[in-house]
């Protein structure tokens, strides 16, 4: 029985996974039919709207309650006098994957838009119109804004608990042979999280029981930390996240306002629904904070880097801790002979930072790999021949062997279909018409973390099956990649499966982030679906009556709905022959999706990416007119999905690089431009020809589907190589980003 129990000798991936597949919820989605969480619309529902501080420090002193209250479609006013109890305090941090949060518990203003106050009506307008009459009145103070005007201190942490610091190697030694010691500072810009889909909640109790929906990336975990909150058994809450309209990290965390409709509707005994305007996602939902990186690189005569030191400064809020792992970008591409990696802290007027789309790696790669272009021209080489000159074949903050050279590939497949090998090394060389033309390149890396997951995976008595995860799809077709390895795990057709999932009633998915869902939760379904396989071969191989009997020392494998002996290819049986003999309607297999032990070898995807820019001298515009990676992502589950989230990763940079960042007036701390007029993104007519290809990649160390992540992997790399196009173009090397025209005039 070895062979059938064990997940790869007895299911043949790629019968449904490694298929462009179309999406399986793409038809609900365009007609219309899908529903999102302020979608909901329970009998009786209330609607409610949250004031918010006009100031960014200091404390609220009078609201006119009296005023929002005589409203005639007003239900009732929350604020910190009367908000019902929570059994934590919203100052708390639950556990380590929570934010302090503003939930009413006293009158401090912590930053501007900051939740103040609750108005629950009858109607949408009546709450909007109430929570303007409460005009509230404040006792401000200065605010301190940005990283010159903040509070400076040094971190314990980076990120989630990650180490502020890493030494490698001798750093005095290494820079004493040193030929060239070159310094880039680079500055990033505050970037806000502006989904298609704002935060929305709607809250309904039955008693005791607790009914939500919202768009979640971690359900399981919210589960829990809602039944902290409240101080009610978990049992008693279900959460409903059936569709995301994107999320990049905001919806894994919890904020206030959920909270707070919570509360109401437990107090008003009416359901309640609340619905974050677009200006009202700036603060207190997370969002990519600003740095300022520091970045020294040694280099030998011979063109390697001796030494790399990456040193950023990022901003916090006042009152919690996240900061920006940037420096930790340079842990894993570069070989040197000694390495540091330092952060510094500033706290500053504004909501919380958290995890957005590539923390940590898109800044702090931007940064790296303007400096890497810096390195290789004042070293007279191509940075094409530079970064194969000095990428890292082990890993140098841990010293483990990466688990796959391709990115060497990715380099050569993306450089041939960009012409790479026609690019002259003089910045300023190349015009279109009167147009500055200019080429650029970037590495692109991200890790490849596994958190836990469980499924379920049950064959009916008709030979179709239902698997059920809690896994969440924020549009980046997890729903569809996650049933064709299921699918391909109980060895049928993906028309013969029913894939169940979006709520919390379900076995615990995991998070969706990190680029991990779906080596994660198809691991915990392809493991089901093997446990139920390895159920049913067991009845068959003992049945007297089954082709299959006494093939125990050969084994079987499935496909196709059927049993197939190993060493007889013509003996088989359905799956629905074996459960109808051995009296069954069903049969249930249960699975995990973690990463077993210690990993042995440093795991990342790779790519590298080129750009190509047009600059007119005199205005200082910049355009993206070409942009190329190819990318190598072990497994590719499905190449259509795969494409999709690749080239959105590089849409991503090209915001990032020339677009993308928030204003505040440093007078009052209010944004500037909080909405999608002012807030500047990347459109149709910003997107150039653009192109992802995928390098073939058989990883077996990463986990045992060799399936990586691409969500996040497109936005390293992208912004780096537009920045260094752009100096190519101009021969100005840009100190921010986004690239400012002015910069370039």
């Amino acid at each position: 029985m070895a062979d059938v129990m064990n997940i790869q000798g007895h299911v043949r991936l790629g019968s449904n996974a490694g298929q462009s597949m179309t999406r399986r919820d793409g038809v609900l989605k365009v007609t219309g039919r899908a529903t999102y969480a302020a979608d909901n619309r329970p009998e009786g529902v209330l609607h409610a709207v949250t004031a918010t501080a006009g100031i960014a420090r200091g404390r609220v002193t009078h609201l006119d309650v009296a005023a929002a209250e005589a409203h005639p479609g007003v239900v009732k006013v929350y604020t910190p006098a009367n908000r019902p109890d929570l059994a934590v305090s919203p100052d708390e941090k639950i556990h380590g994957f929570a934010w302090r949060t503003e939930a009413l518990q006293d009158d401090t203003v912590r930053y501007a838009g900051q939740p103040i106050a609750l108005v629950v009506a009858e109607t949408l307008e009546a709450a909007t119109e109430g929570a303007r009459l409460l005009a509230p009145r404040y006792d401000a103070d200065t605010p301190r804004i940005g990283l010159d005007g903040g509070v400076p201190f040094q971190p314990e942490t980076v990120s989630i608990g990650a180490s502020p610091t890493l030494e490698a190697g001798d750093m005095d030694a290494a820079r004493a042979g040193a030929a060239r010691h070159l310094e880039t500072v680079i500055e990033t810009a505050a970037q806000y999280h502006n989904a298609l889909e704002p935060h929305a909640i709607t809250a309904r109790w039955t008693g005791d029981r607790l009914e939500i929906d919202t768009p979640n990336q971690a359900i399981g975990l919210a589960k829990q930390s809602f039944a902290a909150y409240l101080g009610i058994d978990p049992a008693q809450i279900l959460i409903r996240s059936p569709f995301l309209g994107g999320g990049f990290g905001s919806k894994a965390i919890l904020f206030g306002g959920q909270l707070l409709a919570i509360l109401a509707a437990k107090d008003l005994d009416r359901p309640v629904k609340l619905a974050l305007r677009r200006e009202q996602m700036y603060g207190p939902v997370g969002h990519r904070p600003a740095t300022r990186q520091t970045l020294k690189l040694d280099i030998d005569p011979q063109g390697h880097i001796s030494a790399l030191d990456h040193h950023t400064i990022a901003v916090t809020s006042s009152f919690d801790d996240f900061i920006e792992s940037a420096s930790n970008a340079s842990h894993s591409v570069y070989a040197t002979k000694a390495m540091r990696t330092t952060h510094g802290a500033v706290r500053a007027d504004t909501g919380t930072p958290g995890p957005m789309r590539a923390p940590g790696e898109a800044p702090g790669s931007a940064a790296l790999e303007v400096a890497i272009d810096d390195a290789a021209y004042a070293m007279g080489f191509d940075p094409l021949e530079f970064r194969l000159r000095n990428y890292a074949e082990t890993d140098p903050a841990t010293g483990m062997q990466f688990s796959s050279k391709a990115l060497r590939e990715c380099y050569a497949q993306a450089a041939e279909a960009f012409a790479w090998k026609d690019r002259p090394l003089e910045p300023g060389s190349m015009k279109q018409g009167r147009l500055l033309k200019g080429w650029g390149m970037g590495t692109a890396q991200f890790p490849c973390p596994m958190f836990q997951a469980a499924a379920h995976a049950t064959l009916r008595a008709d030979g179709s099956a239902v698997v059920e995860t809690s896994a969440a799809d924020m549009g980046q077709g997890a729903w569809t990649s996650l049933a064709q390895i299921a699918a391909d795990g109980l060895g049928i057709d993906i028309d013969r499966l029913e894939f169940r999932s979006g709520q919390s009633s379900l076995p615990d998915a995991g998070v969706a982030g990190g680029s991990g869902h779906t080596a994660t939760a198809g691991t915990a379904l392809f493991n089901a679906g093997a446990d139920t396989i390895r159920q049913l071969a067991e009845l068959a191989l003992n049945d007297p009556a089954s082709p299959l009997f006494g093939a125990d020392n050969a084994g079987v494998t499935a496909r196709g709905g059927r049993l197939y002996r190993n060493d007889d290819d013509t003996r088989s049986e359905a799956y629905e022959d074996i459960l109808a003999r051995a009296g069954l309607d069903l049969l249930r297999g249960d699975g995990k999706g973690a990463r077993e032990g210690e990993p042995e070898r440093a795991m990342f995807s790779h790519g590298g990416v080129f750009a190509e820019v047009l600059v007119d001298p005199d205005l200082g515009q910049v355009r993206v007119s070409r942009l190329i990676g190819a990318f190598a992502a072990g497994r590719i589950v499905n190449p259509h999905l795969a494409r999709s989230q690749l080239l959105g990763g590089m849409i991503w940079g090209i915001g990032f690089a020339l677009q993308e960042e928030a204003i505040h007036d440093v007078r009052t701390g209010r944004f500037t431009n909080a909405d999608l007029a002012g807030y500047h993104i990347p459109v149709n007519a910003d997107v150039p020809m653009i192109e992802a290809l995928t390098v073939h990649e058989d990883d077996p160390f990463v986990n045992s589907l060799g399936i990586k992540g691409v969500g996040e992997l497109g936005v390293t790399g992208t912004v780096g190589a537009i920045g260094n196009a752009v100096w190519h173009a101009t021969g100005i090397r840009p100190k921010r980003f986004p690239i400012h025209p002015e910069s370039l005039i």
